[in-house]
């Protein structure tokens, strides 16, 4: 019975041996298609690292200020465009044991907006202060006395305004506009009106 069938298979593979081989290469190609379909859907997808553009502030958007003196970490910052005088002292570390707590308090109103390329200096407690502190100007460039952040001896220089009147210009700052001075009843009417030319708030 068994040479019997191996008998008529001989003759068959004799006869159809050529479509034999072809469905046997057929069938390998078939197996190894259905073996690499199956490892690539194994392999891990791509990790994609996308960026959100809105998280991040281009290095050409942020204003560059400098700020020295008295503070725990003195240097250059770089800030955003909003950044306020009090923005760059948190970005400093804030103010050192040795600064002029009553000068700053007094003298640099901390709501002023910095602009790039300002410089910031904090006086120590015994020292002069200097003449410009950034946007906060004692004097800005048009010549007019910034009465937010003015030295004593700037306001005394207005006309109709003594030691006694420059205490209270200092006692009562900020100052939002010079319009202030009246309604805050710092000075009269008529002082007001000699010195509004030579004064800003900022």
């Amino acid at each position: 019975m068994d040479s019997e069938v191996s008998r008529i298979l001989l003759n068959f593979l004799k006869k159809y041996w050529l479509p034999c081989l072809l469905a046997l290469v057929g069938l390998i190609f078939f197996i190894y298609g259905l073996i690499a379909l199956w490892s690539q859907n194994q392999v891990s997808p791509d990790i994609k690292f996308e960026t959100n553009s809105t998280a991040i502030i281009k290095s050409e958007n942020l204003i560059t200020v400098d700020i020295e003196g008295a503070v725990s970490n003195p240097g250059v910052y770089k800030l955003k465009p909003s950044s306020i005088i009090q923005d760059g002292l948190v970005a400093a570390g804030g103010l050192s044991n040795e600064a002029d707590r009553d000068f700053v308090a007094k003298s640099i109103n901390l709501a002023t907006k910095l602009t790039d390329g300002q410089k910031i200096y904090i006086p120590k407690v015994g020292q002069s202060a200097p003449t410009v502190l950034g946007s906060s100007n004692l004097v800005t460039n048009s010549g007019l006395i910034n009465i937010n952040s003015a030295l004593e001896k700037e306001l005394d220089t207005l006309p109709g305004v003594g030691p006694v009147t420059v205490a209270k210009i200092i006692n009562n700052r900020p100052y939002l506009d010079i319009n202030d001075l009246v309604s805050k009843s710092v000075v009269s009417q008529k002082v007001f009106d000699q010195i509004k030319d030579k004064i800003t708030a900022y």
